[in-house]
């Protein structure tokens, strides 16, 4: 199975959203209650959207679950990341180590292997990305990112699998937010009470902006891993960094250095290399 060109601007178009709904979250006073509004923004819209949808296939119901569970470690260790670093070296770190894990774990439960082109091209892209942490960070900004690199790397295979499970890609996504917006305003909820519910009632604007970003780039990625596979749907998704170091430096004022060009370079060197 190789990747087309539609599914690969599809995917870089998804990796845009990404970075947006991350800068959001970034920008924010508040990153762990912000994480939790832009969940159950997401979760809004997508249950607002999938009755009208066919729904996913049952076999697909055990993998949704397991992705739920895994994901309240991903926004836990979101906040924690950005609480404690800035936005252009948290994001790298946590989105460059992720691919090269779905690489290894994809060919040894789901026989889904790489050609060497294709290893050179992930390879390239994740040494790029990782390329472009700098900036102002301490040691737990490091840990959370590295675990979180760990979570992104388990929930990207739960998901591809029961994408491909429900025969419904784009149902199976929705009704995941669905889940998912109900997992985390309920942790949510245990750790700050009465001000989830302020907050979103104060920043709804940014509940529903980050939470349609969020959805939608997620969705488009889950849909391509139907029709590709899942490591290298996940490697193009995570190029995302590109447009969260323009975004950081246009809108965050983060230094937008010398090496972060060359890791740029080693990313577009990647993209080339898959697409021969």
């Amino acid at each position: 199975m190789e990747i087309s060109l539609p599914v690969t601007l599809a995917v870089l178009g998804a990796a845009l959203l990404h970075a947006g709904w991350n800068a959001l979250v970034k920008a924010s006073a508040d990153k762990r209650l912000d994480t939790v509004a832009v969940s159950a923004g997401a979760g809004l819209i997508a249950l607002a959207l999938a009755p009208w949808l066919p729904a996913p296939a049952p076999a697909s119901w055990p993998w949704l679950a397991g992705s739920a569970a895994v994901h309240i470690l991903y926004f836990l260790f979101l906040a924690g990341a950005y609480r404690h670093g800035e936005l252009s070296y948290a994001y790298p770190v946590m989105r460059g180590g992720g691919p090269m894990i779905v690489a290894l774990m994809g060919a040894v439960a789901f026989n889904e292997i790489l050609s060497l082109e294709e290893i050179s091209g992930v390879a390239l892209i994740c040494a790029g990305i990782l390329g472009f942490a700098s900036g102002s960070h301490d040691r737990r900004a490091t840990w959370f990112a590295v675990a979180n690199a760990v979570v992104i790397a388990a929930y990207t295979l739960l998901d591809g699998q029961g994408a491909r499970a429900s025969g419904a890609p784009v149902s199976y996504a929705l009704w995941f937010f669905v889940a998912n917006g109900i997992v985390i305003t309920a942790v949510g909820l245990a750790q700050r009470g009465r001000g989830v519910p302020a907050y979103l009632r104060q920043h709804w604007g940014r509940a529903a902006v980050g939470g349609a970003c969020s959805a939608a780039a997620y969705g488009i990625a889950l849909w391509a891993m139907t029709r590709a596979p899942i490591a290298l749907v996940a490697v193009l998704r995570e190029t995302s960094v590109i447009f969260a170091a323009a975004i950081g430096a246009l809108l965050l004022k983060e230094r937008l250095t010398r090496r972060r060009l060359f890791a740029t370079g080693a990313v577009v060197l990647g993209l080339a290399v898959l697409r021969l």
